[in-house]
């Protein structure tokens, strides 16, 4: 056996020195492929996995972790770089669980992590597994570099971002002095190149709020035969249909405001310019809205509460009218507007008595509002975005969907979605098939997060 462990400790050592001639992206790269074949799919999660993986790394470049949270196999990993305590701490957050893949409807296996074309293949490669092997790649580098920090950096890897948020909530209700941060970078943002070219950095600061709703239609059973008044199906389809087709109050705040008079500015955008005016009336802004729908569905997200059915449950067999028909529909609701209100709102659209509208449970963040644009950490990101881009705009931006930054937002954390990878005109595939990152993007966006770290966390 001593021959053999000694073979194998040579090759643990050799593999350890050539890690160590890694660049910066080239290390981002061999995380994020290692990190794809570590299945987390969500449910079940299995978190720890990828836990336990940052921990190796961590503990082999002497970097202090540990692993938290209320179930063992859906454990959060959180590391921390001690800094001189002049400034409070950094948090750089990602998170580990991923959604269901269909694997019949993927080219490659979305867990093999294949690279072709220039891209890595694989679920998570954009969201989110993509940030957090740039994240822990750069704390990986201020280690190597003995970096000396004006601040704390911590890495956060989170749990059931994906479904139900228990891992941040654990941790915020349990430990959270070990994330406790003045700043957060997180999902969320973006670099969108548009068609003529321009790069346009989007900075999260703010989301709009998963709100699903559950209505239910109710009848009396009978023979198929028979079409009934009361038929729930009927009802039930009617009611979606009011309320898939029904315009939605159009509000802007000051993210917003300021995102779309900004892109009015571009080539690509200059059909929106003479819309913004239109879009303070309350008697013009539907309409306008309407028209930036029929020419970006993006865009329109930003503007309005979004309702978008996407289940359906009734009947057992076919000559059979069911006592109930189901319907789960995805809201996400402006950050300005309650559940509440929403609710009220879609039982006025519905307007039958047979139809039950209500909560559906399950993952809602906090309405918070937005994170400022004036901290030095935004004003840090703004500079170095414009640096290297002649041809780009750094704005606020609202994203349509929501993360886990929203809980730690309602803390006063200052959280922003970092725009690190680039998004080409068209090209989003986080949660769809064959999701994928080119090489290039992943390596300059671990590069370009590395100077925001230094930026405001080593004052240079």
């Amino acid at each position: 056996m001593r021959p053999l462990g000694l073979a194998l400790a040579l090759v643990l050592a050799s593999v350890s020195a050539l890690q160590e001639k890694l660049g910066l992206g080239e290390r981002a790269r061999q995380y994020l492929i290692e990190l794809i074949r570590l299945d987390t799919t969500n449910p079940p999660g299995n978190e720890t996995r990828v836990a336990e993986y940052l921990k190796r790394i961590a503990d082999q470049h002497g970097i202090p972790s540990e692993l938290l949270g209320e179930e063992a196999g859906r454990l959060n990993f959180v590391a921390r770089l001690r800094g001189s305590g002049e400034a409070r701490p950094l948090l750089l957050m990602a998170h580990s669980d991923v959604v269901p893949a269909d694997r019949s409807q993927w080219s490659v296996d979305p867990y093999a992590a294949e690279i072709r074309d220039g891209y890595i293949y694989g679920r998570g490669a954009q969201d989110d597994k993509n940030l957090l092997a740039a994240e822990l790649a750069v704390l990986v580098e201020l280690k190597r570099r003995d970096v000396k920090l004006r601040r704390d950096v911590i890495l956060l890897a989170e749990a059931d971002e994906e479904a139900g948020s228990t891992g941040i909530r654990w941790l915020i209700a349990n430990a959270y002095e070990k994330i406790d941060a003045e700043f957060a970078l997180n999902e969320g943002g973006a670099i969108q190149r548009t068609r003529s070219g321009v790069q346009l950095g989007q900075i999260q600061t703010s989301e709009k709020i998963p709100t699903r709703v559950h209505l239910t239609a109710r009848g009396t059973a009978g023979h198929g035969s028979l079409a009934r008044p009361d038929n729930p199906v009927v009802r039930l389809a009617r009611a979606v249909s009011r309320l898939a087709d029904s315009e939605q109050p159009v509000r802007l705040n000051p993210t917003t405001r300021r995102y779309l008079a900004e892109i009015a500015r571009l080539p690509d955008y200059r059909w929106l310019a003479p819309l913004l005016v239109r879009l303070e009336s309350a008697d013009s802004a539907v309409a306008a809205a309407n028209l930036i729908r029929s020419r970006d569905l993006e865009l329109e997200a930003q503007l309005r509460t979004s309702v978008v059915p996407t289940i359906l449950r009734a009947g057992v067999k076919v000559n059979v009218i069911p006592n109930t028909a189901e319907a789960l529909v995805d809201v996400r609701r402006l950050p300005d507007e309650s559940r509440e209100e929403v609710m009220l709102r879609f039982r006025g659209i519905v307007n039958d008595s047979a139809v039950e509208i209500s909560p559906a449970g399950g993952q809602e963040m906090p309405a918070t509002e937005p994170t400022s644009v004036t901290t030095p950490l935004y004003q840090a990101m703004e500079r170095i975005l414009l640096a290297p881009m002649s041809r780009s705009v750094v704005v606020p931006f609202m994203a349509r969907g929501a993360t886990d930054g929203a809980f730690l937002r309602q803390k006063g954390v200052a959280v922003y979605g970092v725009p690190i990878f680039v998004r080409e005109y068209g090209e989003n595939r986080a949660h769809g098939n064959d999701e994928r990152i080119s090489v290039a993007d992943l390596e300059s966006g671990a590069e370009l997060l590395w100077k925001i770290v230094l930026a405001v966390a080593a004052g240079g």
